[in-house]
């Protein structure tokens, strides 16, 4: 019989640490990684036959949740034509038109085959663009492993307690200036001083790789105010928000404009897809039009267009945003519940259709009151949800996903299900 752990000590034969993303093997929950053999709806089945209510969902690009019939579809159709051209299709012009008709600062967009890539470009095109070098980011942000962000970044990094990783040189390091999210009063003084250094600011409008962290108050609005002050690009990485709180992300949410925004995830419906996008007067300096460079083989493939454009297209004639938010805070509200009956000190933070259980007490509002969060705690939650058939992200400092399959029946189910976790700690 196949199981999860003989399947995975194969992986680790031919795999570093048997996977091809850090968080996959379980390791900050001190358990055994599970072997996922298919999806489906709200649900994923392990090769052992286990299944499991879903608030993984791939790390957010599945807002419509596994195996969508539209998408398959689709996608099915694209498979026929050819698997890549290396060439323009009308895949990629129909989910560009989409793209740029969403998103409130878009005029023009590049696709790339990654949010990481997507990061990496807007950088390089705001230096270009500025003639600056030094970048600011976020204390527990997470812009993927490109060297100028994977600086004091969240997720993965936080998972492993490590500040960032060998292989990035000092002198690239030092390009990168460092602050607290929300802290709008650094991000002043940092401008006062060095503001006509600054080539850009990247920033997760809403921080989801310390956990979910909303932006309070001004922070945004300062963030706009300050680089339009003085010269600067803001970049919104909307990997994560993008499509996900409302169709036009973020900057539709929040009223806040940015000048370049990174995206992926859902933009690619479950494939491998990034972006960046921007006004004409920025994405005119990208080649071939200008002397920015940026290329990839694969970019624009046909597949993963047609996955992200029926995605696009289900969710503009849905609208399903007010309904997921509702459905949401049911869930959160719950869970809540069952946690305080048990007694456990915890924080939620939601907005949208996602959300993190903190295991601390007190206002979680950036990275420093994220890593407050009992590990150990949140380590055996995970493990007795896993036991009770409910996944959950393999890390503190990631965001639960809500999709449009997590109706009525599968919540009251997720919810009977943890609730014996619950009482199980």
């Amino acid at each position: 019989m196949v199981t999860n752990e003989k399947l995975f000590s194969v992986a680790k034969e031919y795999m570093p640490g048997g996977v091809n993303s850090p968080v996959r093997a379980f390791k900050s929950v001190e358990t055994a990684p599970i072997v996922v053999k298919r999806g489906f709806g709200a649900y994923i089945e392990d090769v052992e036959g286990n299944r499991y209510v879903d608030f993984l969902m791939s790390w957010g690009p599945l807002i419509l949740g596994h195996a969508h019939p539209r998408v398959i579809e689709e996608v099915e159709k694209a498979i026929k034509n050819g698997l890549s051209f290396g060439i323009t299709n009308p895949y990629e012009i129909e989910i560009a038109k989409e793209v740029v008709s969403a998103l409130p600062s878009a005029e023009k967009v590049r696709f790339v085959n990654s949010g990481t890539e997507a990061v990496m470009s807007a950088i390089r095109l705001a230096r270009g663009v500025t003639g600056r070098k030094y970048i600011v980011k976020f204390d527990g942000c997470y812009h993927g492993h490109y060297d100028s962000v994977l600086v004091s970044a969240g997720s993965g990094v936080a998972t492993f307690a490590i500040p960032g990783t060998p292989g990035i040189p000092e002198e690239i390091a030092n390009l990168t200036f460092v602050l607290p999210y929300n802290d709008t009063q650094a991000l002043k003084e940092l401008f006062e001083k060095r503001g006509e250094e600054i080539a850009c600011v990247i920033v997760e409008p809403v921080a989801g790789n310390m956990g979910v962290v909303p932006p309070e108050g001004e922070f945004l609005k300062t963030l706009r105010e300050l680089t339009e002050k003085y010269g600067a690009i803001l970049i919104f990485d909307e990997v994560i928000t993008g499509f996900r709180l409302a169709l036009g992300g973020a900057q539709e949410y929040f009223g806040i404009t940015a000048d370049l925004t990174t995206l992926g995830k859902i933009i690619g419906g479950g494939m491998p897809v990034g972006a960046y996008a921007g006004k004409n007067s920025l994405m005119e300096n990208v080649a071939p039009e200008g002397k920015v460079y940026q290329a990839g083989t694969l970019s624009g493939n046909p597949v993963a267009m047609a996955s992200g454009l029926a995605t696009l297209r289900v969710l503009k004639e849905t609208n399903p945003y007010r309904e997921l938010e509702e459905k949401t805070l049911y869930l959160t509200e719950e869970i809540s519940k069952l946690l305080t009956a048990k007694g456990v000190t915890h924080t939620i933070n939601r907005i949208g259709s996602m959300f993190t259980v903190f295991f601390t007490e007190g206002e979680v509002r950036n990275y420093n009151d994220a890593k407050r969060s009992d590990l150990k705690l949140f380590a055996r939650f995970f493990k007795k949800l896993l036991k009770n058939g409910v996944l959950i992200p393999p890390s503190q400092f990631e965001a639960w996903f809500l999709s449009t399959a997590h109706d009525e029946k599968v919540l009251t189910e997720a919810l009977e299900r943890i609730e014996k976790g619950i009482k199980e700690l």
